[in-house]
């Protein structure tokens, strides 16, 4: 009841109460200093290029342009509709996901274990979210829903890789500013760690995700891969860029522009000042009156 009540608010207050919730304060809209805080802005103040970035389809075609077709996770099918046709022509394993938002995202290993009208149940539930209503992150406004189907990707050990998710702040006197979350094992035991651009890890957890008992050696394409986020991120100021790299290889997942929608929580919570102060320093410009 009170989640449907919240969902009739106007969006700055609707992302104030829901900042105060997981945050445990409420924010300075007008005047924002933390990580979350300057996130929230970006929800209510979106740059245009935003929506194009964070439709799922529509973005492989700034990837291409700026990286090449090869960091692109193969596309099997981006259908129209969903149909039964489409289901049997499908894979034996792959993913589906959503064009629209965050978090849609269904990993099929066996085809034989599930059924079309499985999926397409999935699938209709996912079409009928309006994923602006869930979070206010005003750029996912009049995304068009679309279901797509996607390689799954699988390292040599036959697990799904770990999504790295690139904090890209911009350029610092040494070097690249960048802060990368590693989630591990996302489908199963999820644990989430955060390091520093030279891959120390930080004594810093966020949202639920429990951190890993030791720290994850570090991928021995880094420089690639750090070259990479950086090259889709210029000219975008700070942004979130995920990818993936089983045995070697660079993969494509995301660009998040608010990450957390504003409201994630940091542990401690001086990490939540502290990127903050980093990402106004880099690339902030206070909103106009």
């Amino acid at each position: 009841m009170v989640r449907w009540g919240m969902s009739l608010f106007p969006d700055e207050f609707y992302l104030a109460l829901s900042h105060r919730r997981r945050i445990g304060r409420f924010p300075r809209i007008k005047n924002p200093a933390t990580f979350n805080e300057l996130m929230l802005a970006r929800c209510l103040r979106p740059d245009p290029r935003w929506k194009d970035l964070s439709d799922k389809l529509n973005v492989r075609a700034y990837v291409r342009n700026r990286i090449g077709e090869k960091y692109l996770i193969p596309l099997i099918a981006a259908p129209d509709v969903f149909t039964r046709a489409i289901f049997d022509l499908l894979p034996s394993s792959f993913v589906m996901k959503a064009s629209h938002g965050s978090g849609f995202v269904e990993v099929v290993w066996d085809k034989s274990r599930t059924s079309f009208d499985a999926l397409q149940r999935r699938a209709n539930e996912w079409l009928g979210i309006d994923y602006y209503r869930i979070g206010r992150e005003r750029h996912y406004r009049g995304i068009r829903p679309r279901i797509f189907f996607e390689k799954l990707l699988l390292d040599s050990a036959g697990k799904v890789p770990a999504d790295l998710k690139m904090h890209v702040f911009g350029r610092g006197p040494d070097g690249p500013v960048i802060y990368t979350g590693v989630i591990a094992d996302r489908f199963g035991d999820a644990r989430a760690d955060i390091y520093d651009a030279h891959w120390n890890r930080l004594d810093l957890a966020w949202g639920s995700y429990a951190r890993s008992k030791c720290a994850s050696p570090r991928p021995s394409n880094w420089e690639e891969l750090t070259n990479i986020a950086m090259r889709l991120a210029d000219g975008l100021g700070y942004v979130r860029v995920d990818l993936y790299a089983p045995d070697d290889q660079v993969y494509f997942g995301e660009l998040t522009f608010t990450p957390g929608g504003g409201t994630m929580p940091y542990t401690p919570d001086r990490c939540d000042y502290e990127w903050g102060r980093i990402l106004k320093e880099a690339t902030y410009t206070p909103p106009e009156s």
